[in-house]
């Protein structure tokens, strides 16, 4: 079966990275096709976009937002347009080549045959994969997904990994209208809806290369929601259980 496939990438400030993962991503084999969400880049990210429409006019897609409204509303928008034009699988995936295009096919072939539902680019399920980090953040995120399993007994050793391939039901499964968080919350708050729901998550090992160029989006105050967020998903877990979106057809 030939199925349709979407890898989002939301941007901002990404001009030194953008063509070259655009002609990447284009350049792997299986038809993958790109949505780029872009926050108003004021560096001309949007416009090397639409450059290169021309060249791939049916797989290339471009979605512009007014303002940095954040990581997870990218998604979730995304998310959505996806779901409108029956895409199969959807992708997440960062511009600054931190994960590599190449995995995309390895995150697919995990989850085509539906044995999966979600499969994580995981940078922890076989040791610690992290090149260019500094050891203070390699802990922070390494610690960072034992403290989610701690207090909500996710069963995923890179709770806040980023880089995944959802099959359509998911999506469909989940409230999109009701994921709270914005930052890097928001990579544990769907994958713990996920788990939740009953749908099966898998891990595939990947090695995670920091950015050479562009600036990192990373701030306290993205960490902070992570901390309190974990706390405030497993409180709404026990009041009020999780359910499938009834008003999607899975």
């Amino acid at each position: 079966m030939n199925h349709r496939k979407l890898v989002i990438i939301p941007t901002f400030n990404e001009l030194e990275n953008i063509k070259e993962m655009v002609l990447t991503v284009m350049g792997l084999e299986g038809d993958f096709e790109l949505l780029i969400i872009d926050d108003g880049s004021p560096d001309g990210t949007a416009e090397v976009v639409k450059s290169l429409q021309t060249s791939y006019p049916d797989r290339l897609h471009l979605v512009e937002r007014q303002g940095k409204l954040g990581l997870g509303t990218a998604y979730i928008r995304g998310f959505k347009w996806a779901l409108e034009r029956s895409y199969d699988f959807i992708f997440e995936m960062d511009c600054d080549f931190s994960h590599d295009p190449k995995d995309l096919i390895r995150l697919y072939e995990a989850v085509k045959d539906r044995s999966h539902d979600l499969a994580i680019g995981s940078r922890y399920i076989t040791g610690v994969n992290v090149v260019n980090w500094p050891m203070g953040r390699v802990l922070m995120s390494y610690f960072a997904s034992v403290y989610v399993k701690f207090i909500t007994g996710l069963p995923i050793k890179d709770a806040t990994a980023g880089f995944k391939c959802y099959h359509r039901s998911v999506l469909e499964g989940i409230k999109l209208d009701e994921v709270r968080f914005i930052g890097y919350a928001f990579q544990i708050e769907m994958k713990f809806t996920t788990w939740k729901l009953g749908f099966k998550i898998t891990e595939v090992p990947i090695i995670f290369t920091d950015r050479t160029k562009g600036t990192s989006k990373m701030s306290r105050g993205i960490f902070k929601e992570a901390v309190l967020g974990v706390i405030w998903m497993k409180i709404k877990s026990i009041l009020s259980p999780y359910k499938l979106n009834q008003t999607e057809s899975i």
